[in-house]
């Protein structure tokens, strides 16, 4: 999981990374081209040229009053004698500090150029109008651009523009990067357990399942993975079952053959001593019925390892198993009347695709199990029913059912619990519905017995045709 998300950042980061830095580093350029012409530097120059044009126009004045008041051509406001009258506070300024000369800006705004001179013991003023030019006003304006221009350098522009247009491409990557992270790990989480999930199944573990509650094409792939695994483990349970058939087909083989080479000799020898006359006449057909007994026990064992050996060709083709159905159970009908056989048929056929004498021999053998256990005056169901892509046959009877450990080793060969019999019947009956396709189970009897389930694969009516 951490492997595949790791990949999906480092593919995230490879291809928005360089597009992020060229885009930053282009604007940090033509940003800082950009404020190189910006207003701040034109504000520095007009404001430097604005304080020298000030200046020159102040000393400009400040000659042309000097000059117009030595010639007498500008009228003097006179102070004398401090004594007399209160003197504005510029001039008693002037007056106390002992200088001979002094420009003052006065008026509304800075408006007005002043001139003090000393004169004997008074102080002469004169006044010139700067022509509607407020000379406090422009020192204001002028610190005020000054400010300005001090400020703009303090503050590095373009370092500020360049960090707020980094945080804004920052903020929305990062939300991108976090969005990857989640669905990352939602995609990535999903995946580790599938994973997972392969590697039990590669190490044997066929019972590893996973959850089906997502949607999409994971939870297709996991619902898929919980299909594959049932698949694999009733094609497992069914290749085991098989191999267990297989050893069993061959000890009946050996069995069977080493039966037969000794049966022969003793039935003849037998019947042969019962045919002569002898003194103790009785004893020697008692002796001879005993032994004809056995034989005949043995002969059946043979049969029926012989019959469970047996491997005859399998011939797969579309058959009605409805009609089969009813020709077995009116077969068996004749033989116990006194039986209450049911039978519980679609109105449409239920074709299934399996060998005909495998299906034929499957079905008789359900049925004396189910006549055996229904005893006199019972009951047997028996029915055919399409389920999805298979058949479903059932067969159940009103016998006293089975108990837990006859349910668990029902198809096991050699164990019975009837009464004589040799435990091959169902063994037999469940390797002939393997090799059709199918299978049999032990489903829950309806008639308060056993059931049993053959399930083989339907066909069309057309192909049974």
């Amino acid at each position: 999981m951490n492997r595949v998300r790791s990949r999906l950042v480092i593919v995230f980061l490879a291809t928005t990374l360089p597009p992020l830095l060229v885009t930053l580093w282009i604007a940090n350029s033509l940003l800082e081209r950009s404020l190189e012409y910006s207003a701040t530097q034109d504000l520095d120059r007009v404001s430097v040229s604005l304080e020298r044009t000030a200046r020159l126009f102040y000393q400009r004045e400040r000659e042309q009053l000097a000059a117009d008041a030595g010639a007498g051509a500008v009228k003097a406001a006179m102070y004398v004698s401090p004594g007399q009258r209160i003197w504005p506070a510029e001039v008693r300024e002037f007056f106390d500090s002992g200088q001979q000369e002094r420009f003052l800006i006065s008026g509304e705004g800075g408006d007005t150029l002043v001139l003090l001179r000393r004169s004997g013991d008074g102080v002469a003023s004169y006044r010139r109008l700067l022509g509607g030019l407020k000379l406090d006003a422009v020192r204001e304006e002028y610190t005020r651009a000054r400010q300005t221009v001090a400020d703009s350098r303090h503050r590095n522009l373009p370092r500020g523009f360049l960090y707020t247009l980094v945080l804004l491409g920052a903020l929305p990557w990062l939300g991108g990067l976090s969005l990857l992270l989640y669905f990352a790990h939602r995609i990535s989480r999903p995946i580790h357990e599938l994973t997972g999930a392969l590697e039990k199944v590669a190490a044997g573990d066929l019972a590893a399942t996973l959850p089906e509650g997502r949607s999409g094409e994971v939870g297709s792939a996991m619902k898929a993975f919980n299909r594959m695994t049932a698949e694999l483990r009733q094609g497992r349970e069914r290749l085991l079952y098989l191999a267990r058939m297989e050893s069993w087909q061959a000890l009946a083989r050996k069995t069977a053959h080493e039966l037969k080479n000794s049966l022969t000799p003793i039935r003849l020898t037998m019947e042969e001593m019962a045919a002569r006359p002898a003194a103790d006449e009785a004893f020697r057909k008692q002796a001879a019925q005993i032994v004809v007994d056995e034989v005949n026990s043995l002969e059946r064992r043979v049969r029926a390892f012989s019959e469970y050996a047996a491997e005859p060709p399998v011939s797969l083709r579309a058959i009605d198993a409805a009609a089969v159905l009813k020709e077995r159970v009116l077969l068996l009908r004749n033989a116990h009347p006194e039986l209450d056989y049911r039978l519980r048929l679609d109105a449409e056929p239920a074709h299934v695709l399996a060998d005909e004498d495998l299906l034929k021999a499957v079905v008789t053998n359900l049925l004396v199990n189910a006549s055996d256990a229904a005893g006199p005056q019972g009951a047997i169901l028996v029915s055919a029913k399409p389920t999805g892509e298979r058949v479903a046959i059932e067969v159940h009877d009103s016998g006293p059912g089975l108990s837990d450990q006859a349910a668990a080793t029902l198809f096991e060969p050699t164990i019975s619990f009837k009464k004589g019999g040799m435990g091959l019947g169902l063994s037999i009956a469940r390797k002939s519905a393997l090799l059709c396709g199918g299978d049999i189970v032990l489903v829950k009897g309806e008639l308060g017995g056993a059931g049993f389930r053959v399930l083989l694969s339907a066909t069309c009516p057309q192909a049974a045709s």
